[in-house]
This record gives C-alpha cells, sequence and structure tokens, in this order.
C-alpha cells in the first residue's frame, strides 16, 4: 500500500466520522460541506438529494421534527466496521454499519453505501446511500416511517 492511499484513506475515515458527528449536534452547514458540490445523499425509499444546498435543507427538515419531539432531545450515530476501497487516486468506495441511541436506548440501525472523491487533502462524499434495517417500535424514526 502506498502513502496515498494511506492518506486518502484515513481522510474518508474522519468524513464519515464527522457525518455523525455534524448530523447529531445539528452542524447541517458543516454536514453538508462532507458533500462533493453536486454529492448526493441518498436515502432508502426517498427521492435523492443532490447538492449541498438541498442536502443543507433536507436535514433542516429532519432537524426540525427531531426538535418537535420532546421525548428525543439528544440522538447519537455510532458507526462501525468502516471498509474502505480506495479505487484510484481519485475514487474510493466504502459501506460500513450504524446504529442510533437516544436517551431511550436503541432507536434504529442500518448501514451505509458510500462513493468518495478528493477535494484537496480531504475526501468528500460523492454519494452516500442510507439504509435504515430496523427500529426499535414506539422510538423516534420508527414513528417518523408510519
Amino acid at each position: 500500500m502506498e502513502l496515498w492511499e494511506l492518506a486518502a484513506r484515513e481522510a474518508i475515515r474522519e468524513t464519515v466520522a464527522a457525518y455523525a458527528h455534524c448530523a447529531d449536534s445539528g452542524r447541517f452547514d458543516e454536514f453538508a460541506a462532507l458533500f462533493a458540490p453536486d454529492g448526493v445523499l441518498e436515502v432508502h425509499g426517498q427521492e435523492p438529494v443532490a447538492g449541498r444546498d438541498a442536502i443543507r435543507n433536507y436535514l433542516g427538515g429532519v432537524g426540525t421534527d427531531l426538535a418537535r419531539d420532546t421525548t428525543v432531545p439528544l440522538i447519537r450515530h455510532h458507526v462501525s466496521n468502516l471498509r474502505i476501497d480506495v479505487v484510484s487516486p481519485a475514487d474510493a468506495r466504502g459501506v460500513c454499519y450504524f446504529l442510533a441511541v437516544t436517551e431511550h436506548g436503541l432507536d434504529h440501525w442500518g448501514r451505509y453505501r458510500d462513493r468518495y472523491v478528493p477535494d484537496g487533502d480531504r475526501w468528500l462524499f460523492a454519494h452516500r446511500f442510507a439504509r435504515t434495517d430496523g427500529t426499535t417500535p414506539g422510538g423516534w424514526a420508527a414513528s417518523r416511517a408510519s
């Protein structure tokens, strides 16, 4: 493995971690900046959202939903088993699992499937596909799905 590939992998790990931290703390401008300017956020069962402004607006709606639900004052996403395939100096792919907890316990879980592109010394999401595999009955995510 070459040094540039190690640097790419570490930059991708930072992007994946920042995604969860920014989403959970409502820092939607920083969240949107983790995507390439024409990046896509695709949530299974919903229309894909393309571009930073659209992604920021989409997350603002989720944040408004969370703010309205007084039973869920916080949510924390945990990401694990990140596998990264650096295809070339200009293209990488990744998969990982996530689970989200609230102060009431486990809420929902699933997986991400990603494509990354470089931007200077950072790597950004070109496309992130999120699929929720399960929800806790009566939890925040289950109530949004109904």
